[in-house]
């Protein structure tokens, strides 16, 4: 074989390993979209008075679990989820905008995410393994073994503030459709329909979180480890509101909503 027959060879095989990957993490967009939908029909289920289930990954990765193929299924979204990551990673690296204050948030926008990618694939890992997973649990214990450091209460109120902006800059992409960037939206209706979606989805996921970080403050102030929670306590918290059940009912809709933009972004989405 010649030095350029061997290239092409090795170009091919790279142009191979790269469209892999990539059905891989379009896989994760899908995983992504079925995890929110179901955290959306628990939520309006715990409106509607029922929801025994956590409305979080862990309650959501259990339904899966119950599900017929259950275990395949959750090897998918542990593959998917994991390719996600490592997806975010490779575009934070590559993120070249000339701005450099642009240039670091988009990264630290990527990594952030990769982040959350791969701790739901963890859980998935763990459920898949036959332990158990509850992410509400998990981040109680976190917030009492912080609280019982010198510097626990301030670490508290540090994580609950970047929670916060967390849920605001979903609230902000989704008001401003700022997703769309790294979308190629098709036109006509469909394109109205992922934008319409898209915003909804945004918005509802960018409130729930904003309440899990605010829960996070109230734990740090009150010194009330049981105080904080995931996305379930911040979920459940919000029946307490005034209105709360149509409130519940109107964000786990749109989580709903969220899921369904997913899989349209499995598609559609620049990689």
């Amino acid at each position: 074989m010649t030095s350029a027959s061997a290239s092409a060879s090795a170009a091919a095989d790279k142009a191979q390993d790269s469209t892999a990957f990539r059905v891989a993490a379009r896989i994760g967009y899908v995983v992504l979209g079925l995890l929110h939908l179901l955290i959306g029909v628990i939520a309006i289920s715990i409106a509607t008075g029922g929801g025994g289930e956590s409305a979080d990954q862990s309650g959501a990765l259990g339904q899966v679990a119950q599900a017929p193929a259950g275990m395949l299924l959750l090897w998918v979204i542990v593959i998917g989820l994991a390719a996600l990551a490592v997806w975010q990673v490779a575009e934070a690296v590559a993120e070249r905008d000339p701005d450099a204050k642009k240039r670091w948030a988009h990264r630290a926008k990527d990594v952030g995410t990769a982040v959350a990618y791969g701790a739901i694939a963890v859980t998935a890992f763990t459920v898949v393994s036959g332990g158990r997973s509850d992410s509400g649990e998990q981040t109680r214990t976190m917030s009492a073994q912080l609280m019982a450091t010198p510097a626990g209460v301030v670490l508290l109120v540090i994580i609950g503030l970047a929670v916060a902006v967390i849920g605001v800059a979903f609230v902000v992409r989704g008001v401003t459709k700022a997703f769309m960037k790294n979308i190629s939206s098709p036109g006509g209706t469909a394109g109205r329909g992922i934008r319409t979606f898209g915003m909804v989805g945004y918005i509802a996921k960018g409130i729930a979180v904003g309440v899990a970080g605010i829960l996070f403050l109230v734990a740090a102030f009150a010194h009330d480890p049981n105080a904080a929670g995931g996305l379930d306590a911040a979920l459940r918290s919000l029946a307490g509101l005034p209105f709360g059940q149509i409130v519940l009912w109107l964000v786990g809709a749109g989580l709903v909503v969220y899921g369904l933009f997913c899989f349209a972004r499995a598609r559609y989405a620049r990689m």
